[in-house]
C-alpha cells in the first residue's frame, strides 16, 4: 500500500496513485500520518541534498526527545552530534549514528568547526523508530557503526546493505529494541526483486533515486510505498537505483508524535512539554542555544 504523505519541508510530490499492492505517498519528509508507523517506523527524512557554500551550515541547536531511537545514515556530507550524555560523534558517509532517547536526551547537530568556512553538501536520511511501551522510559543512550561493520552482500547483481534489524540470515550491529528491519538495495541495472515473502511484519519502501515498476505502475524518486497487505509484492528496480526497504512488527498499541516526542501516552507527551519549557531536560555540554517548543515559536 502506498500513502501519500504531508511533506514538513521538501514538497516534491503531491500526486496520489493506488493500484492492486501499493498505496503511494510522495515527499522527501513523511511522518506516517494517516497510516501512522510502518512497523515501529515513525518518521523519514530525506535531508537534501543540500549545496552549502562556504558562509553556510547545517546548525540544530539542542533539542529533545523521547519515546524513540533515531537513526541518520550520510550520503554525502558530514555532521557534528553532540548530546546530553556528553556523546561527541561525527558522522560520515556511510556510518551510521543510533541514538535511544527513552526517558529523554537532548541533542544538537551541526557542520563540523573544520568544514564551517568551506563549500560543502549534505545528503542524507534521518529516521524515528518508536519504542515499544515496556522500554519507553528506558535510559536514554548512544551507538555508533562505522561503515565497514555494516553487513553488505550481492544477490543477483542487487547489492544489499542490512542498516539496522535483522532479516534475510543477516543481522545488524545497530542495538534495534523491537523486530524490524532497514534494508539498502542498490542496483546499476534493471532488477526484479521478490523478497516479500522473507520479510516480516509491517512492509514499505522509500525510493531514493531511480525508480521502481509494479503492475504497469511506475514509481518515481522520493515517494514512500506502503504494501496494502503488509506483504511486499514482487516489483522491478529501473537501472542506477537505491530504495529503502523498513518495516517489522507493530506494535499492540497507538504512538502519539508530537513534535520531537513518540509516547503511547498524552500523559507523557505532556511531562515533556512542561520539561522543556521548563529547560529541565540534561544539558549539551558546550550548548548554550535551544529549539522552543512550536507554541513558543507561534507566540514570538
Amino acid at each position: 500500500m502506498f500513502k501519500k504523505q504531508k511533506d514538513v519541508k521538501y514538497q516534491t510530490d503531491n500526486r496520489r496513485t493506488s493500484n492492486q499492492y501499493w498505496q503511494l505517498y510522495g515527499g522527501a519528509i513523511a511522518s506516517l500520518s494517516r497510516k501512522r508507523m510502518v512497523g515501529p517506523f515513525a518518521f523519514i527524512d530525506h535531508m537534501g541534498p543540500t549545496y552549502m557554500s562556504d558562509y553556510e551550515n547545517f546548525d540544530v541547536p539542542p533539542h529533545p526527545h523521547i519515546g524513540l531511537s533515531t537513526l541518520t545514515y550520510l550520503f554525502e556530507g558530514s555532521i557534528m552530534h553532540k548530546d546530553s550524555l556528553g556523546t561527541e560523534m561525527e558522522i560520515k558517509p556511510g556510518q551510521i549514528n543510533w541514538m535511544t532517547a527513552g526517558k529523554g536526551i537532548v541533542h544538537s547537530e551541526r557542520t563540523p568547526n573544520y568544514l564551517r568556512n568551506s563549500d560543502k553538501m549534505l545528503h542524507g536520511l534521518q529516521i524515528w523508530v518508536a519504542l515499544p511501551k515496556e522500554l519507553e522510559e528506558m535510559e536514554p543512550s548512544f551507538f555508533h557503526v562505522p561503515e565497514n561493520e555494516i553487513p553488505e552482500w550481492k544477490s543477483d547483481n542487487i547489492t544489499f546493505k542490512l542498516i539496522a534489524g535483522e532479516v534475510l540470515g543477516e543481522k545488524s550491529p545497530v542495538p534495534v529494541y523491537s523486530p524490524l528491519y532497514l534494508l539498502e538495495l542498490k542496483s546499476t541495472t534493471p532488477q526484479t526483486v521478490t523478497i516479500g515473502n522473507d520479510l516480516f511484519g509491517e512492509s514499505a519502501l522509500y525510493i531514493l533515486e531511480g525508480s521502481i515498476e509494479s503492475e504497469d505502475n511506475v514509481f518515481e524518486s522520493k515517494q514512500i510505498l506502503i504494501a496494502k497487505d503488509t506483504k511486499l509484492c514482487t516489483f522491478n528496480m529501473a537501472e542506477n537505483t537505491t530504495i529503502y526497504i523498513f518495516g517489522g512488527e507493530p506494535f499492540p498499541e497507538e504512538r502519539i508524535i508530537y513534535w520531537n516526542f513518540v509516547a503511547s501516552t498524552k500523559k507523557l507527551i505532556e511531562n515533556a512539554k512542561e520539561k522543556w519549557l521548563a529547560q529541565t531536560f540534561d544539558k549539551v555540554p558546550g550548548e548554550t542555544e535551544f529549539v522552543p517548543l512550536p507554541e513558543q515559536i507561534k507566540k514570538q
